[in-house]
């Protein structure tokens, strides 16, 4: 039975005391934290959303506009930052190790520093819940009086470094401890997505931060490098922050793709269609991401020889996601697909993302942007893309519960989740692109009665997420204390010849033969080629 380490070593729960819990340092315990902490902030962010969309289900203020701009920067710095981003990195510590052959991470302390320094940052933004947007666009984030921006700068300030930390401590595990017989030309699709990821956020999120740090002096010291009545840019701030911002998407997106790309093939029973063209797609939107930022500003007053390059690599970048696509869709076509709960939610990310990428489409064609900028359709646009993310964490978390756990959990529970899950994506992100359509601004708390109808149909469908997500967590933690014993392959994916590669059986704990100072994190792989 595949659980818990791949070298076959017991590892004993961290939760046994506090002295464990605080102490760990073992990848799949980092892996634990960090799922269960941005499942909560699932939670909270989603609380958010739902209150908003009262308060929008019918044009009458119910609350003031500054609890409205609160609480739409809390749902959407929550969502990208406290959310997305903290999942993947716990089912990247979880998973990565044990894909290549490592016994841990390379800096295991580093590691459990990462995400300790995420609690704080959490704990900020939390509490400071300022009125300026996700995006903190100036000058409203630097005229906006109280501590609740500064909170909020800090908090991202701290999320970026344990981000930066644990990017660092991916990037180095994947370059140094895989064990031998897996090298870059066979590796999983999942490390080459987290390859690519963990360099962007070595790359993107400096930027960030020195916005951020210009912005907090802006407060609090005099300087106005943002304040244009006194010599400063407003723009400067969109600048810095969709050149993060943009790639960004990408960290979001990419560990997605590559647990896509592991999990279908399996669920198909059928190789992955075009190994390499998957991976080097993903080393292609790691380079392109960096060259797409302007194309959030196009109606901001840039002249026309600064927006039309990025049009063109902006519509460019569709291409290697489109490849992954299309290699999906083969690996699937004329396998023996077992529609259980995980290949459902991967299914589901295969349609939500073309959606998301079909309308996104439209933004790059400057004439069209203008019409279709800061309308609801960019939020209707956005949201598929987050949703599609979503869907692929959850049909991850399925798939890898039993190697987790050692437990099953009830299919007809999971199946449940992920109807009621997309019928409300579908009902409330479809509304979005319809109210963007007809006009409806982004952003907005307040709005005409000809907008009731579809406001309407897209709160139904927040409420219809909401339980799906609250029967998945009754469904997990209730597998987890009674559900029945998890069968040897849960999947039946070795029937077909398709181990995982991070079964126990693949790996064979043994002295390496290589003399470098972290023999001990490396394993020795079984004579026999990886799928």
């Amino acid at each position: 039975m595949a659980i818990e380490t791949a070298n076959k070593e017991k590892h004993e729960p961290f939760y046994k005391s506090l002295r464990t819990f605080f102490t760990t340092t073992h990848h799949t315990d980092i892996g634990v934290l960090y799922t269960w902490t941005a499942l909560l902030n699932f939670l909270l962010a989603g609380i958010m959303a739902f209150i908003m969309r009262v308060e929008l289900v019918r044009p009458v203020k119910d609350i003031s506009p500054e609890t409205y701009a609160s609480l739409f920067t809390l749902h959407g710095t929550a969502m990208i930052f406290l959310f997305v981003i903290p999942a993947f990195s716990g089912l990247t510590n979880y998973l990565l190790p044990k894909m290549i052959g490592a016994k841990d991470m390379y800096w295991p302390k580093i590691n459990a520093l990462s995400y300790w320094l995420f609690i704080p940052g959490n704990l900020l933004i939390w509490l400071g819940a300022p009125a300026i947007g996700w995006t903190g666009y100036t000058p409203l984030s630097v005229v906006t009086e109280g501590i609740g921006v500064d909170m909020w700068i800090l908090g991202l300030h701290i999320i970026g470094i344990a981000s930066m930390l644990g990017a660092l401590n991916f990037l180095v595990t994947i370059m140094k401890l895989r064990a031998p017989g897996v090298y870059y030309r066979n590796m999983p699709l999942f490390a080459w997505a987290v390859f690519a990821t963990a360099i962007i956020v070595i790359y993107a999120n400096p930027v960030l931060a020195a916005g951020l740090a210009l912005l907090l002096l802006d407060r609090n010291f005099g300087t106005f490098f943002f304040i244009p009545e006194k010599g400063g840019d407003a723009l400067l701030w969109q600048h810095v922050f969709w050149f993060f911002g943009h790639p960004e998407v990408y960290i979001i997106v990419l560990p997605a793709m590559g647990l896509v790309s592991e999990i279908i093939p399996r669920l198909a029973r059928k190789e992955i269609y075009g190994y390499w063209a998957i991976a080097l797609s993903s080393m292609l939107i790691l380079f392109m991401s960096f060259g797409v930022w302007v194309h959030h500003m196009f109606t901001t007053g840039l002249s026309i020889e600064a927006r039309v390059p990025f049009m063109a690599v902006t519509m460019s970048i569709a291409i290697p996601s489109g490849i992954k696509v299309f290699n999906w869709i083969a690996t699937m076509y004329g396998g023996r697909i077992k529609l259980e709960v995980p290949m459902l939610f991967m299914t589901s990310f295969v349609g939500t993302f073309i959606v998301g990428g079909v309308t996104g489409v439209f933004f790059p064609v400057i004439p069209v942007d203008y019409a279709l900028q800061d309308t609801y359709f960019v939020v209707g646009h956005f949201h598929y893309v987050i949703i599609a993310v979503v869907n692929a964490f959850f049909g991850a978390i399925y798939y890898y519960f039993p190697y987790m756990t050692g437990k099953m959990y009830n299919k007809l529970w999971g199946v449940v989740h992920f109807l009621s899950f997309t019928i409300g994506q579908v009902l409330a992100f479809t509304s979005f692109l319809v109210l963007g359509l007809m006009g409806m601004p982004r952003r907005y708390y307040d709005y005409i009665p000809e907008f009731s109808f579809w406001h309407i149909v897209a709160t139904l469908g927040v409420i219809i997420i909401g339980i799906g997500f609250i029967i998945f967590i009754i469904n997990m933690i209730t597998s987890m204390r009674k559900g029945p014993k998890a069968p040897e392959d849960p999947w039946g994916a070795k029937k077909y010849g398709m181990p995982d590669l991070y079964d126990s059986d693949y790996y064979e704990v043994q002295p390496s033969t290589i003399k470098e100072p972290l023999d001990e994190n490396i394993l020795t792989i079984k004579e026999k080629e990886p799928t």
